[in-house]
């Protein structure tokens, strides 16, 4: 490719990460229940395509991962949307099934250290980023602008959930919002290093049962309590994506183009 062709190509690149396309999502079990595993399934009954997590006892544990963001942070979050189209209004208002699916990160301060963070959804002030479509589905279509003031949960670190964390220690703050973390860099760790047990990676964090892979990003179903256990039918979804700020992908793109004209 000469540098006319390679230009015009990176200008292309520009465009097209500038756009919000299907993200590269994987499904995968965290953790089994009890008496059986999370079901993971093709539902083509409200739009096609769409996936079905049944989450039928609690300690059922399923996720939707990404590595599309890996290596930005988390103030340059510029969308998270997944739309649901299962029937919520069958659970209580705000209750854990009402709001599923919640997200979890994976974070690094780029020194070794590495923590899940979450939001909450049964926090009221998250509640009203669920909205509501005309065909009576519902979608979060957020950015890091909407998660700012909003409160952020500290998992599976060494003091798990508690404000011990080496996170809470890095910024000094309880309640923790987004905000605080925003310089945090989104990154999954190693299976080493969640297989080490000083690490204090606990069996709810977002990795492949057996196998330890992990994704930065994750849209998660179920969990250890009952109150996200999905009833008879799961929970139904589409329209997963996650995309970093647009101006840091143009610059990067731009930056490309700035090392061709130096080389002519």
């Amino acid at each position: 490719m000469n540098r006319k062709s390679l230009a015009v190509a990176l200008s292309l690149a520009v465009f097209a990460t500038g756009s919000i396309a299907q993200a590269g999502f994987d499904s995968f079990v965290i953790r089994n229940g009890a008496s059986g595993a999370p079901t993971i399934q093709p539902n083509n009954t409200y739009v096609p395509g769409a996936t079905e997590f049944v989450i039928s006892q609690g300690g059922m544990k399923a996720a939707l991962g990404s590595n599309d963001i890996n290596g930005i942070t988390v103030g340059d979050i510029s969308q998270l949307t997944i739309t649901r189209h299962d029937d919520t209004t069958r659970f209580s208002n705000g209750s854990g099934p009402a709001v599923a699916p919640y997200f979890n990160m994976w974070v690094t301060d780029g020194l070794g250290n590495y923590a899940v963070v979450a939001n909450e959804p049964s926090n009221p002030a998250f509640q009203p980023l669920f909205s509501l479509n005309g065909d009576g589905s519902k979608t979060y279509d957020l950015d890091y602008t909407d998660l700012a003031d909003k409160t952020v949960k500290v998992y599976e670190t060494p003091g798990w959930n508690t404000n011990s964390s080496w996170i809470h220690n890095l910024f000094g703050s309880d309640p923790l919002t987004f905000s605080d973390i925003a310089s945090l860099e989104i990154s999954a760790p190693s299976a080493a290093y969640i297989q080490n047990g000083s690490n204090g990676v606990g069996s709810g964090a977002p990795d492949v049962l057996g196998t330890d892979v992990a994704y930065g990003f994750n849209w998660v179903f179920g969990d250890t309590l009952a109150n996200y256990v999905s009833g008879m039918e799961g929970y139904v979804v589409s329209g997963f994506n996650v995309a970093p700020e647009p101006v840091s992908l143009t610059m990067l793109a731009l930056g490309g183009l700035m090392v061709i004209r130096r080389r002519k």
